[in-house]
């Protein structure tokens, strides 16, 4: 498992497995910017039968093209708030509902293995029971390499 995302609606907290990352600081036009992509994965094995998320089995979340001043981004916390001229945050549910990100918050820092991680705080439109009332969350995620093996015939 790569990371867990947990949403902390007023009837349960609801938990989603990470098992996609993928973050970039990307060099274009001789400007920095941030790319990152969250997905969870489709597994309900350890949610209730009754839970509200068994309606949103899976979502993704993502920032791009967020201008930041360099490509480090070890210990580096960056703060992201859209608004109707930027909109630098994007979630997908995999449906047909719709939902935002307000006040993120990305921390990027070395695990105790010296892997760099991810802690992403924030809110989210609550669109398990359609409240006005955005929802907050918090997601914790390795961002470690993947492994490519090749098999040689």
């Amino acid at each position: 498992m790569k990371g867990i995302l947990k949403i902390y609606h007023p009837d349960e907290t609801l938990k989603y497995n990470i098992n996609h990352t993928y973050c970039k600081a990307v060099y274009l036009n001789q400007k920095h910017f941030l790319e990152v992509e969250i997905t969870t994965d489709d597994s309900l094995d350890h949610v209730d039968d009754d839970s509200l998320q068994y309606n949103f089995p899976q979502i993704s979340m993502e920032v791009f093209d967020f201008p930041i001043e360099s490509g480090e981004i070890e210990d580096k916390t960056f703060l992201i708030n859209d608004s109707d001229e930027d909109s630098y945050t994007e979630v997908d549910l995999f449906d047909d509902e719709d939902a935002f990100l307000y006040d993120s918050e990305l921390c990027f820092e070395k695990d105790e293995n010296g892997e760099l991680q991810l802690i992403w705080k924030g809110h989210i439109d609550d669109f398990y029971t359609g409240s006005d009332n955005p929802l907050p969350f918090r997601l914790k995620c390795e961002l470690k390499q993947d492994e490519i093996e090749i098999d040689e015939d």
